[in-house]
């Protein structure tokens, strides 16, 4: 059987894998990205991966230019996949294949279509996600499920945590589906809108919070774009104050709870502040411009005391 793999990052480099060294079908192409100079990458790459392979490996973003579409038409691929290809993939390309063209996605679908789900879905503190192959249509992840997997969300998963999670989850439910869609067997269920909810792309100004949030608020945006990505800050005299790991301390945090955003106490963990609701131990940060420090360290440099407010101290 004849496939196009469209791919990239961790999942992209599962999914290639699997129809390189589990099969006996024939990758055809794979279209990935160039990586970003600007991106944390820690990923294999999908391109070394295929090229070790004797793959062709084409980085062209656009995939609805005619010259585009008409290799790919010549190819004749028997299905296309996407795993974690970061464009949409359009009409005159999902027609090609007679099998179909399929997608990994990484949520529970009809649940957080979109971009970035991975990380939306730790901000808004869920307690599982998963990963979904389904038909690619025109809608965004609106296309007919094939197969599932559950991934719980463990209480101080990071995006990283998740991703690792996904990969092997998303294996276990391409291994399930792909000798079904071989014979033209595979389940095919229509998506229940009533459950849909969509997630746009977040950029990192999507890492602001304010000490006023409860604590487990600004500790899910912590967890959500703690490295790999941006990071979580706050305002402080002008610059970034980052928040890489956290431990949300909930309850009153005294009878007379002090002011968002204020030191509440310093131990051999790091510092505790005071938040809208609850406290937030800070076990890693960073002001913008200096390097990354413990909360201990942090303190030491900075002389923070109980009572000081973070943004005037």
């Amino acid at each position: 059987m004849r496939i196009l793999c469209l791919a990239y990052q961790l999942v992209g480099h599962m999914g290639l894998s699997y129809f390189l060294d589990e099969t006996d079908d024939e990758v055809v192409a794979v279209f990935t990205h160039e990586d970003s100079p600007g991106e944390e990458i820690w990923w294999p790459s999908v391109a070394e991966k295929a090229r070790a392979a004797g793959v062709p490996v084409h980085t062209t973003e656009n995939l609805s230019d005619p010259a585009t579409v008409q290799q790919i038409r010549d190819l004749e691929p028997a299905f296309i996949f996407s795993f974690y290809y970061r464009n949409m993939v359009g009409r005159e390309i999902l027609g090609i294949p007679p099998g179909g063209a399929l997608n990994l996605h990484g949520s529970l679908l009809p649940s957080y279509r979109g971009r970035a789900p991975v990380n939306w879905v730790l901000v808004n503190g869920e307690t599982r996600t998963g990963m979904t192959l389904h038909y690619m249509v025109e809608k965004a992840d609106a296309g007919d499920i094939v197969g599932q997997a559950f991934i719980p969300i463990e209480s101080r998963d990071t995006a990283m945590d998740l991703y690792r999670k996904m990969a092997p989850a998303g294996l276990d439910v391409l291994r399930a589906a792909w000798p079904l869609l071989r014979e033209g067997k595979a389940p095919r269920v229509v998506q229940d809108t009533a459950w849909a909810s969509y997630y746009g792309r977040r950029g990192p100004e999507d890492g602001r919070f304010e000490w006023d949030w409860p604590c487990q608020r600004i500790d899910n945006l912590v967890r959500a774009v703690t490295h790999p990505y941006p990071g979580a800050f706050v305002s402080c005299r002008g610059k970034k104050l980052l928040l890489w790991d956290v431990l949300p301390v909930p309850g009153r945090l005294l009878p007379d709870p002090p002011p968002p955003g204020s030191i509440v106490t310093c131990c051999d963990e790091g510092f505790q502040v005071a938040t809208g609701e609850g406290g937030l131990l800070v076990r890693r940060i960073q002001l913008e411009g200096e390097e990354e420090l413990s909360g201990v360290h942090f303190a030491e440099r900075h002389g923070l005391k109980p009572g000081d407010l973070l943004g005037t101290a």
